[in-house]
């Protein structure tokens, strides 16, 4: 059966072409996007409601978590459901400004998801590699302070790249995009991606020595049968948690550099859905990070079961 060509909005004459789906894809199309979206929202939900919550997970770790967890709740709030309807429709509703806020709130966010992950990394490095120091460098309210820092500079970094680039020119009418000059490409490529990575990875590499050098210590003083400290058990587990979000710093990475390879590629001939597939790897981050929570961290496990069982989430102590 042959589709007419049909248009975002019939009555321009500059609109963009709209694409034709059955309905059968539509449905399901809507159906994935709906679900992704509620479940990204629920399990950051639930690391943001734990870490709320409990005191006993009031700490600086935890307080980056709760923040990285926050952004991507919005993410699956936000900028899913959004990024899902112009993906199926293929045709931007909503307007000029919106497209503005938009694309202004989804920099934000994926800035500062990125910036949580180097907080974290500095975090882990002062914990692993000068645990003496870490009760005095790293408190929670510097920490606190770091972080709104860090959600401020990302808000004014993404507010003034969709000012600079006012002067857009649209191949139709009924599209969401910003042009960007190759030249503002390259200093967001260093500033949203390159140096946060460099120091990530730089960070993690130091930490994975040293952790290794204490495991291989503390094991070999277990076999002895000497007693192990308080100190050396605290170091053992501050290991544990470097690794465990070496793994979530690693997802991360794994999901953004095909998405730079993407924006740094001029006029790819990679085709529409490979481009929609590296793009919705980004948004697919947020909600793997609560289930690498669930599978490493105990705590989170155990905050969960108290939450949706209501056992002790309503107790005093």
């Amino acid at each position: 059966m042959a589709y007419k060509t049909q248009y975002c909005f019939p009555d321009i004459n500059s609109s963009c072409i709209k694409t034709i789906r059955s309905t059968h894809e539509y449905n399901i199309m809507y159906v994935f996007f709906s679900v992704l979206s509620v479940w990204t929202v629920f399990l950051n939900l639930l690391v943001i409601i734990s870490i709320s919550h409990f005191k006993k997970l009031h700490t600086p770790t935890n307080m980056l978590i709760f923040s990285l967890a926050v952004a991507d709740l919005l993410i699956g709030l936000i900028g899913m459901p959004l990024e899902a309807i112009r993906l199926i429709e293929t045709c931007w509703y909503f307007g000029d400004t919106i497209c503005r806020l938009f694309l202004t709130i989804m920099g934000l966010l994926l800035n500062t998801s990125l910036g949580n992950l180097v907080l974290i990394a500095v975090d882990r490095y002062v914990a692993v590699c000068h645990p003496l120091l870490y009760p005095q460098k790293i408190t929670m309210t510097r920490t606190i302070i770091i972080i709104c820092v860090c959600w401020f500079c990302s808000s004014a970094y993404n507010i003034s790249v969709v000012i600079t680039t006012s002067q857009r020119k649209y191949t139709c009418y009924g599209e969401c995009t910003i042009t960007i000059t190759f030249a503002l490409k390259t200093i967001d490529l260093f500033l949203s991606f390159l140096n946060p990575c460099t120091v990530i990875i730089t960070l993690y590499f130091k930490i994975f020595y040293v952790a290794h050098q204490q495991v291989k210590v503390i094991n070999s003083l277990m076999r002895s049968g000497k007693h192990l400290t308080e100190g050396s058990v605290r170091r053992k587990s501050e290991s544990k948690a470097a690794l465990t979000l070496g793994f979530v710093v690693t997802v991360y990475l794994f999901c953004w550099i095909p998405f730079f390879i993407l924006t740094l590629t001029p006029n790819t001939r990679m085709t529409s859905v490979i481009a929609y597939f590296i793009l919705w790897m980004l948004y697919i981050n947020s909600a793997l990070n609560p289930l690498i929570y669930a599978i490493f961290y105990p705590w989170f496990r155990t905050s969960v079961k108290h939450i949706l069982n209501l056992s002790k989430i309503f107790k005093p102590a």
